[in-house]
């Protein structure tokens, strides 16, 4: 499983804006209107959230996602390991309401 494989998963979804996709991370916008779409795949390939909103995150949660810009009560976090990797998907909610965004990285073991 790669991020690639996850936002193939994702392509009837709209992008409101492609930052940055590779093998082994992605970060996108997409539009609020489709939150539960992209929770649904999410969810699907990497299981329930870790951290879902509203939840404060644990010290294995900040540590996690350090790298990415952390991860705060109001946004949700996906974790999975996987024999070879651990692949983490983070979703952050704007302030306008309309959009979020959306960071998956691949965690080599």
């Amino acid at each position: 499983m790669t991020v690639k494989n996850i936002i193939e998963k994702c392509n009837s979804l709209d992008i409101s804006e492609q930052r940055s996709v590779s093998e082994d991370y992605c970060e996108l916008v997409f539009f609020n209107k489709e939150l539960e779409e992209w929770n649904n795949i999410l969810t699907e390939i990497l299981g329930p959230a870790k951290k879902p909103p509203g939840m404060d995150p644990t010290q294995e949660d900040d540590a996690l996602t350090e790298e990415y810009g952390g991860i705060f009560t109001n946004q949700t976090l996906f974790k999975k390991d996987f024999d070879d990797c651990t692949i983490i998907a983070m979703i952050w909610p704007w302030q306008d309401g309309t959009h979020t965004t959306l960071k998956l990285a691949y965690l080599k073991k």
